[in-house]
C-alpha cells in the first residue's frame, strides 16, 4: 500500500449531505443511529420512527448478530430485512445493516439495504472478507468496515484494499475500539492511534466512530462521541433502542431516540480549519517553534544513543551482560517522577522510555555479537 493511494474515493464522491435544516446531523457530521438488533417489526419501526423524528435519516439495525456463545439471540435474519424494506417505503430514509457471509450480502441486496458494513470479528479473517468482496463484485454501494477485534492496522488495511480489488468504491471505516486483556472502564479499548494513522495514511478514507461499541456503557457515549469530533471525525453510529433496558442485544450500551437527540445537541463540532488571518500567522509560529523543539529532542537523543553505544563497548570489554536490570528499573521509576515535576504525563514517558530501552538494549546486543540484525528483536 503507498502513502498516496489514488485508488481510494474522496469524501465528497458519495458521504452524505443535506440541505434540510432540520437534519444537521445528516452531513456534519453523518450520524447512522438504530437498534444494535432488529428484534420484532414494531420494536424496529418505533425505533426508526423516533429517530427519523430526531432529524436521523440513515437507520442501523442488526439482522444477522455473531454472538460469542450460540445460545444468545443471533438476530432474527432474512425476515427482519422485510421490516426495513417496509420502512424506506414510510419514511425517506437510508438503511444499513452488517454482513458477515456472501450470503448475508445477496440477501440484503436483495432487499435493498443501501449501506453494508463488515464488522470487527470478519475483519480479522482475510478469507471472509474477501468472500464478502466476491459477493459485492459490481455492486455500487456503501461499503463500511470495522476495525479487526485485535489492533492490528494491517487487517483493516488489508480488508479494504479487497474490497478496492474487487472493484468497490464507496468506502468508509468505522472505529470500535480493540480488545484488550487489560481491565479498562472501556469495553473495546479505542487506541485512537491507529484509526488516526489510517487518517494519515488514506486522509481521504472516511472515518466514522462507533462511541457505543468503544463504551459499552450508554454514559460514556457524550464523551467518546466528542473526541472523535476533536479528532476530525467525519461520521458516527451510535446503538438507539426505543427501551434499551429490555433490549435483547447489548442492552447497556444503547440509548433512547431522546437521549441521542440530547447527546447530538451536546457535541460541539469543530472546523477544520481557522479562516482568522491573526490565528493562523500565531499558529504558524507556535509550529515553527515545536519544529525547533523536535529537532533538539532528537539531537539529545542521539547524544543518548551515542552514550549507550560506550557503555555497550565496555561492557562488551569487560564481558558484563547487557541487561543491568537494577539499572533499568531505577531510571524506569526516576524518569517518570522527572516528568511529574515538568507536569507531564508519567505514562506517556514511561511508554517512552520503555521503547527508548529497548533500542538500547537492542545496540547493545548487536555490538556485544557484532551481527546488525541478530539483536532486533530482544525485549
Amino acid at each position: 500500500m503507498t502513502e498516496n493511494s489514488s485508488s481510494m474515493p474522496k469524501i465528497a464522491d458519495w458521504w452524505p449531505k443535506t440541505s434540510d435544516k432540520n437534519a444537521p446531523w445528516e452531513a456534519n457530521p453523518w450520524v447512522v443511529a438504530g437498534p444494535c438488533s432488529a428484534e420484532t417489526e414494531e420494536q424496529l419501526r418505533e425505533t426508526a420512527t423516533a429517530v427519523y423524528h430526531k432529524g436521523i435519516r440513515t437507520i442501523r439495525a442488526g439482522v444477522w448478530k455473531p454472538r460469542t456463545r450460540p445460545d444468545s439471540f443471533e438476530g432474527i435474519g432474512e425476515e427482519a430485512l422485510v421490516w426495513l424494506s417496509d420502512l424506506k417505503k414510510d419514511l425517506d430514509i437510508r438503511t444499513a445493516t452488517e454482513v458477515a457471509t456472501p450470503e448475508h450480502v445477496e440477501l440484503a441486496l436483495k432487499h435493498g439495504v443501501d449501506i453494508l458494513w463488515i464488522g470487527a470479528r470478519s475483519t480479522v479473517n482475510p478469507f471472509t472478507v474477501q468472500a464478502i468482496a466476491e459477493a459485492l463484485r459490481g455492486v455500487d454501494k456503501p461499503v463500511l468496515v470495522k476495525n479487526p477485534i485485535n489492533p492490528d492496522l494491517t487487517l483493516w488495511i488489508g480488508a479494504l484494499e479487497r474490497l478496492i480489488r474487487c472493484g468497490a468504491t464507496k468506502l468508509g471505516a468505522i472505529h470500535r475500539g480493540f480488545s484488550s486483556f487489560q481491565k479498562t472502564r472501556f469495553r473495546n479499548v479505542p487506541m485512537w492511534k491507529i484509526p488516526i494513522e489510517l487518517k494519515r495514511l488514506w486522509p481521504e478514507l472516511p472515518l466514522m466512530a462507533d462511541p457505543s461499541h468503544i463504551g459499552g456503557d450508554r454514559s460514556m457515549i457524550a464523551d467518546i462521541s466528542q473526541v472523535a469530533l476533536d479528532l476530525n471525525y467525519d461520521g458516527l453510529m451510535i446503538e438507539t433502542h426505543r427501551d434499551p433496558d429490555h433490549a435483547w442485544s447489548d442492552a447497556k450500551q444503547q440509548v433512547t431516540p431522546d437521549a441521542l437527540q440530547e447527546i447530538l445537541q451536546g457535541l460541539k463540532v469543530r472546523k477544520p480549519a481557522a479562516e482568522d488571518a491573526g490565528f493562523t500567522s500565531l499558529l504558524e509560529e507556535l509550529r515553527e517553534q515545536i519544529d525547533h523543539a523536535d529537532q533538539e529532542i532528537l539531537e539529545a537523543m542521539a547524544r543518548r544513543m551515542s552514550l549507550v553505544q560506550r557503555i555497550g563497548e565496555y561492557k562488551k570489554t569487560n564481558n558484563v551482560a547487557v541487561l543491568q536490570i537494577e539499572r533499568w528499573k531505577e531510571i524506569f521509576h526516576s524518569r517518570q517522577e522527572w516528568a511529574e515535576a515538568l507536569h507531564l504525563n508519567k505514562d506517556f514517558v514511561a511508554e517512552f522510555y520503555r521503547m527508548m530501552h529497548q533500542e538500547s538494549i537492542r545496540r547493545q546486543t548487536n555490538l556485544m555479537t557484532d551481527d546488525e540484525t541478530s539483536g532486533e528483536n530482544t525485549d
